[in-house]
């Protein structure tokens, strides 16, 4: 089903038919039906920008990994791993998966998403018709209730955790009001003319509590190559490496920019897209629910860690982009390939993110591990084969020096950064 019929979902389209290949009535098809639907809430849901997409998902993937491990022998608990996290209620005997799992992400979708627009209202709930409906068929009504309600008592154990983490309200879409830019040379300026974008996005976001790494400077990224407007320096060399790249972009790097470029309210935004990637190894390999959920948690906790860690260092370097270095002192007429983002230069976010993807991918599924992502298939942007994490990591961090928004230190040191930020996610005790 195309994306903009998913999202488009009304009580008649959600016939099984109708439906993903997902929406068996299993855990399994739980859990792949409701991500699918929340990735289309990402991009059309305003506040949604990459730090907060990546925050949902780290909570929804332990929601639902908790639910599953609490009936799975051997499984552990990710409470008393996870910062804040205490112990989930005691799951009752006699809980059904799939419906535990479904009350669980209905609720807490609808939760994390309670600003969305009427049409994402809409899905939301449409799709929860239709899933109680198709699995509530499959059980006598006293187990449903039962399986129903441990799933939502999951679910408010773990919204009330995100409450007191730092990110839970999100204000004017993120862009603070009274800001007023530093004055240094090297400091960042607004790219754009937008005057909600007067403010970079979310500057204290790297104060929020992390999942799994210790504080969100666990993972300091190495400093950028010192300022200087001498064109005898490095940092002009920099520059002008992404001035001659935008003159000369092959037809390949101007694909492999525009398929990572993953903009929000056009796309899942970059966490949705490494979650899309782990969707179709998901349904590629058919690796069952448990599996599938402790995947999606840890997954999850990567990439929300990995935005907390990098804002910390944006934040703590707070240097200028591209576009305003060569537009003073290079080409004042020059023009990017990608729309420049509304925040610091170093390091870069898809980077740190990607790295930090590819590590716990990496740990959970093995090197060499080849793939075929198809996540824009739908925009008309053709499908990226890999041989493994790390080369579409190191693609994806390639992509923003081909669109014109990073200078290849932050690329660079924001891969490394990521790899030490995966290392968190994946080392979780899930698994007997």
């Amino acid at each position: 089903m195309q994306r903009r019929a998913f999202l488009a979902l009304s009580a008649a389209s959600l016939a099984a038919p109708a439906l993903p290949a997902f929406a068996a009535a299993d855990a399994g098809g739980v859990l792949g039906t409701w991500y699918k639907l929340v990735l289309e809430l990402v991009r059309h849901t305003a506040t949604y920008s990459p730090p907060v997409a990546a925050r949902a998902f780290g909570y929804l993937g332990v929601a639902a990994y908790e639910v599953l491990a609490s009936g799975a022998q051997g499984y552990a608990s990710l409470a008393g791993q996870l910062n804040g996290l205490t112990p989930i209620p005691q799951r009752p005997a006699g809980v059904g998966d799939d419906a535990a799992l479904n009350a669980a992400l209905a609720a807490s979708i609808t939760n994390f998403f309670g600003n969305t627009g009427p049409t994402g209202q809409r899905a939301m709930a449409a799709m929860q018709r239709h899933m109680d409906s198709q699995i509530s068929a499959q059980l006598d009504p006293e187990t449903a209730a039962r399986s129903s309600a441990y799933g939502q008592a999951v679910a408010a154990h773990i919204l009330a955790w995100s409450q007191s983490d730092g990110g839970a309200v999100v204000q004017n879409l993120g862009f603070p009001d009274g800001y007023t830019p530093a004055s240094d040379t090297w400091a960042w300026v607004p790219t754009s003319k937008v005057a909600l974008q007067q403010a970079p996005l979310l500057p204290h976001w790297g104060n929020n509590r992390p999942f799994a790494m210790p504080s969100g400077g666990a993972c300091p990224v190495a400093p950028h190559t010192p300022y200087s407007e001498d064109p005898a320096s490095q940092f002009y060399a920099d520059a002008m490496e992404v001035y001659s790249v935008s003159k000369s972009l092959t037809d390949e790097q101007e694909r492999i920019a525009r398929f990572w470029s993953d903009d929000p309210m056009l796309s899942p935004t970059p966490p949705g897209h490494w979650i899309s990637i782990a969707l179709q190894i998901m349904q590629r390999d058919d690796l069952g629910a448990l599996r599938s959920a402790d995947l999606l948690a840890r997954l999850g906790i990567a990439l929300a860690d990995s935005f907390i860690g990098n804002w910390v260092d944006k934040y703590r370097y707070n240097l200028l982009r591209p576009v305003t270095y060569i537009r003073r002192h290079i080409d004042p007429a020059w023009q990017p390939l990608l729309i420049t983002p509304p925040f610091p230069e170093h390091p870069s976010g898809h980077s740190t993110q990607s790295g930090s993807a590819s590590a716990m991918l990496t740990a959970f599924f093995g090197e060499g591990f080849a793939f075929s992502d198809n996540t824009h298939e739908a925009d008309g942007i053709p499908t990226r084969s890999y041989p493994d994490f790390w080369a579409a990591a190191r693609e994806a961090a390639d992509s923003r020096l081909y669109g014109g928004i990073h200078f290849r230190p932050a690329n660079d040191l924001g891969l490394q950064q990521g790899r030490c930020i995966g290392t968190y996610a994946a080392a979780l005790r899930t698994a007997p």
